[in-house]
């Protein structure tokens, strides 16, 4: 009976084209439209019928599990079209469940209205590319467009270690295998480390952990791999003092010779809401050049934003405020959103007056047309 419930509440997310279905002991229910959450229906669901759904969808060891570790991932299948990645935890009232839509069908680049230069990330073969953002801004979704070009391109060995997996990639050119940490292995950085003796071309990393998981990426992509993973940072910069910053500071000049070594490309990407309703993808793009290279290996991070402003006509690289500015030119967003979420307000609120470098001019080339972004929320 709860589980009926439970698919009503889903489909009836999907109809509103929301993203995550909220669930909480005691509460209503709400799902997350246009990154907003609302309300679904009037009535508070019990602690008892929360639980219910839990002991209806899991099996009944993953019911064991989330009564021991107080938290439970995993994937729900409802009919053949959608799949949802669902976190179980408790908290004061009792259980809380959030349910992500995970689309099965994998957008192209093209469909995305990604850059072009990230398709360039797809023909390397070796190297480390990085996509990076908050909660929710889409990094699941390039990723997955990147290993589906490989995917119909090439024909490569491409393991996938994913906590859980989202996106299912058929064998097309590649084999590949996907593992799910949990179920294929206890760690991201015990399955990246077998993966060195499976023969693979390409590897993704869910996402980069911790310390040796970080580690073991960069050799890696430092042998001969090209790794893709994801970090839960704002922006070229950040992410690459992340990097550094995790580990000891007698170990921190070895990784930054290495990091400037094999990162061959950054994406970093925000949701911005549009005009019209709907969110468009801001996007932050390094790409590797030997002044990158140079400007990592010396400890000069504070000079990358330059580096990548000035590099956009000849190299595709952009800053995110860059990348606001196209949004603004193109009509696809107002300046008061654009200010909000600019890295540099008041810089950006100079350019849009027409002062500075990249302002915006009357004679200023029309950027192309932007769509509405394509991507669902991921972590």
């Amino acid at each position: 009976m709860m589980e009926e419930k439970l698919k009503l509440f889903l489909r009836t997310m999907i109809s509103n084209k929301g993203s995550d279905l909220h669930i909480k002991s005691g509460s209503i229910v709400r799902v997350r439209i246009d990154g907003v959450l609302k309300l679904l229906g009037k009535d508070p669901l019990s602690a008892e019928e929360v639980d219910a759904i839990a002991q209806a969808i899991t099996t009944p060891e993953q019911y064991l599990s989330l009564k021991k570790e107080r938290n439970l991932d995993f994937t729900y299948v409802l009919g053949e079209e959608y799949r949802f990645r669902v976190n179980f935890f408790y908290q004061m009232d009792g259980l809380s469940a959030v349910f992500r839509i995970i689309p099965v069908k994998i957008a192209t680049l093209d469909e995305l209205n990604l850059p072009e230069v990230i398709k360039t990330f797809a023909q390397m073969q070796r190297g480390l590319v990085l996509v990076t953002g908050v909660t929710g801004s889409g990094k699941s979704t390039t990723l997955a467009a990147l290993i589906d070009k490989i995917n119909n391109e090439q024909k490569k060995h491409i393991i996938t270690i994913e906590d859980p997996i989202e996106f299912i990639h058929k064998d097309k050119g590649c084999l590949i295998n996907q593992r799910s940490v949990g179920q294929d292995t206890r760690s991201f950085s015990e399955a990246l480390r077998g993966a060195l003796r499976e023969d693979p071309d390409v590897i993704l990393v869910g996402e980069m952990r911790d310390l040796e998981t970080i580690d073991i990426a960069i050799h890696a992509a430092n042998t001969g791999h090209l790794v893709f993973s994801t970090l839960h940072t704002l922006d070229a910069k950040e992410t690459i003092d992340r990097i550094v910053g995790m580990f000891e500071k007698e170990e921190q000049n070895r990784i930054r010779s290495s990091l400037a070594s094999v990162l061959e490309g950054v994406v970093s990407q925000r949701l911005i809401p549009t005009k019209h309703g709907g969110r468009v993808a801001g996007i932050e793009i390094l790409k590797k050049t030997a002044r990158i290279e140079q400007l990592i290996r010396e400890n000069r991070d504070y000079e990358i934003p330059d580096a990548l402003f000035e590099g956009k006509e000849i190299y595709g690289t952009q800053t995110f405020d860059q990348a606001l500015l196209d949004l603004v030119r193109s009509g696809t967003i107002t300046q008061e959103v654009a200010v909000e979420y600019a890295t540099n307000p008041s810089d950006l609120k100079l350019k849009m007056q027409g002062v500075g470098k990249g302002a915006i001019v009357d004679d200023a080339p029309q950027s192309r047309k932007v769509d509405v972004f394509a991507f669902k929320e991921d972590t």
